[in-house]
């Protein structure tokens, strides 16, 4: 019985991960990195249009210069208290090199962000992509 079971887990392996570095029949193989900034404050008002151009031109653009977008977003989750919470969103993508001093600077905008509007998160989702321009 043993015998039996050991012969058919051994077909049993752990998937290993995929490369994420695509390979690119056009372009560059590069990271697409896409932030997604809530505009409510726990208490007060909301983060206006002005303080957010604020945050983009003096700590987005200086380290992202080579370009960005940003989208309006409609953001929704599950709270704690098992209600459902939404609030206006701003998502901003970046196309950078996936290299150590992309994430830095990407985590510092995060922590700024964080500290200056009060928040409990930045959500940050990574993509492998192929760019050309």
């Amino acid at each position: 019985m043993m015998a039996a079971a050991m012969l058919l887990l051994s077909g049993c392996v752990a998937p290993q991960k995929s490369a994420t570095v695509p390979v690119c029949a056009v372009g560059d193989a590069m990271t697409q990195t896409t932030l997604y900034f809530g505009l409510n404050r726990p208490a007060g008002p909301v983060i206006s249009a002005a303080e957010w151009q604020t945050f983009i031109d003096k700590d987005v653009t200086p380290r992202f210069k080579d370009g960005l977008s940003v989208f309006e977003a409609k953001g929704q989750w599950l709270g704690n208290n098992g209600k459902l919470a939404r609030e206006d969103s701003k998502a901003l993508l970046l196309i950078h090199a996936k290299d150590s001093e992309s994430d830095k600077r990407i985590e510092a905008l995060r922590g700024i962000y964080k500290q200056r509007f009060s928040q409990d998160s930045v959500m940050r989702v990574d993509a492998p992509v192929c760019v050309a321009f």
